[in-house]
């Protein structure tokens, strides 16, 4: 499988994993399910230690969805922000818990050695009282393996308006960068290029790079895109926490609709259930994954809160959908929204290859050997296009990352693992509080995926759609 794979050759080659929000560590163990589930785990040498296991968690949490927290914040207020999102921090952590609960019974009862995402659901559907789910059980890794499509698609797709947003600002205010950094001052002027001409440009890299499927290669850019955002972080914390103005302007308390919109951001950055499963799999003492757990979580939590936080107050009314582009128009912040580009350019092409194991193998099936090499560049190709597609129908990088993150995200994140675990112990006398907690949870989940979709697709089709500051209206120098 991808994930296992491609965990086990960044390990022997002393490789990191991607530190996209949403990496193909999280996703590709559930979505490809043509590997065996009783299939040998890998040698102790391929194992990973304690700590190589927190430093994937942790890079695993860390991409475009950090960077449109303080935004995220602005939606919610200043109070309420932080709170919301610590809450839902706790409450996804606690999915995450149930997820490994779950599918660590399902291996006792069916003597595996492991079941990732897709394949619980469906063991425990096959367990469940309901004679109509037990026959409809596949249906359970069906629905998974469509949420990890969309959701990794999505993030693919916000990729491509990440990348073109900071491009854009790179290349039409280079004549007036300079080597002072004063904060960025905005001017009502229209764009030199429309920004869809930028997401064009990118289209041809990103279809020639996703055309590589060495897993070695992979792991370098791998690499590549953990260093230069690392070093992008600590440049934007370097300025942000100067000369924060005082905060007593800042609402306390967003409208309710924009809070919607703080959900869907929230949740987008905190997907991260997907990868528990493949990650305790590949630990030598499996045993101490839940403080590992508990330990990257918290401090995942704590600095999405110190971001979000922390650049709201800095930038305040002006917080735009990536703090980068509010960061000031010199040549050393011009170099971090040139570097964080690049390590999500690199991202992109490990992301896109969960849905891309889901989906290829599906169409290699319905066509002979002798079409298989042109079917599957042609999905390959067909799928980048897509993403792009999207992106330069929906210009709107907080926008599309509030919608993925509340119709498809909420699901994987919120909405699926207290459903799983009613089925997986409901006759094995499970408490009624335990299935009260787990209503309460998907309902809460499925209220902010409905509401926090419709608000996301209200504010797409406003009549000022193309005049926000966050698209074309206002260039910030």
């Amino acid at each position: 499988m991808l994930k296992k794979s491609l965990l086990e050759n960044e390990h022997r080659d002393g490789l990191n994993p991607d530190c996209g929000s949403q990496s193909p560590l999280e996703s590709s163990s559930s979505s490809n399910n043509d590997t065996p589930d009783n299939a040998a785990p890998p040698e102790d040498t391929d194992m990973l230690s304690l700590m190589q296991t927190l430093i994937h968690l942790l890079k695993s949490n860390i991409g475009t969805g950090l960077l449109g927290l303080p935004l995220a914040m602005k939606n919610a207020g200043l109070l309420v922000g932080p709170i919301s999102l610590l809450a839902i921090g706790v409450l996804t952590v606690h999915c995450m818990v149930i997820l490994l609960n779950c599918a660590h019974h399902v291996t006792q009862r069916l003597q595996k050695t492991f079941v990732n995402y897709g394949e619980a659901m469906m063991y425990s559907l096959e367990s469940c009282p309901s004679p109509w789910l037990r026959t409809h059980s596949m249906w359970g890794r069906y629905t998974v393996s469509f949420m990890l499509i969309v959701t990794q698609l999505g993030f693919c797709s916000v990729y491509f308006m990440f990348m073109a947003d900071n491009l854009q600002q790179i290349v039409e205010e280079a004549p007036t960068t300079s080597n002072t950094c004063q904060p960025r001052q905005i001017l009502v002027l229209g764009p030199i290029l429309d920004i869809r001409f930028y997401m064009l440009s990118i289209l041809p890299f990103l279809v020639l790079m996703v055309l590589i499927q060495n897993l070695r290669v992979l792991s370098i850019f791998s690499t590549l895109a953990s260093v230069t955002t690392l070093g992008s972080m600590a440049l934007i914390f370097e300025y942000i926490i100067q000369g924060i103005p005082h905060p007593g302007n800042l609402p306390l308390v967003a409208n309710w609709k924009t809070f919607l919109l703080f959900f869907g951001a929230a949740i987008f950055a905190f997907e991260g259930v997907g990868m528990v499963l493949p990650l305790k799999n590949q630990m030598k003492n499996p045993q101490k994954f839940s403080f590992v757990l508990y330990l990257g979580m918290s401090l995942v939590i704590s600095l999405y809160i110190c971001l979000g936080t922390l650049g709201y107050m800095k930038f305040g009314s002006d917080t735009r959908a990536s703090i980068t582009l509010n960061l000031p128009n010199c040549w050393l912040y011009q170099s971090v929204k040139l570097m964080y580009s690049v390590g999500i350019f690199f991202t992109y092409v490990l992301q896109f290859h969960v849905p891309a194991e889901i989906i290829i193998p599906f169409a290699l099936s319905h066509v002979s050997e002798s079409w298989a090499l042109f079917v599957d560049l042609t999905v390959r190709t067909a799928l980048v296009c897509l993403t792009c597609v999207l992106a330069v129908l929906i210009p709107r990088l907080d926008l599309v990352i509030s919608l993925v993150g509340s119709v498809s995200s909420s699901a994987l994140a919120l909405i699926i693992p207290p459903l799983l675990e009613i089925t997986t112990f409901y006759s094995e006398d499970i408490s009624f509080v335990t299935i009260a907690k787990d209503v309460l949870i998907s309902i809460l989940g499925l209220l902010g995926c409905i509401f926090g979709t419709y608000q996301a697709l209200y504010e797409l089709t406003q009549h000022n759609f193309y005049s926000r500051v966050n698209f074309t209206s206002g260039i910030h120098v």
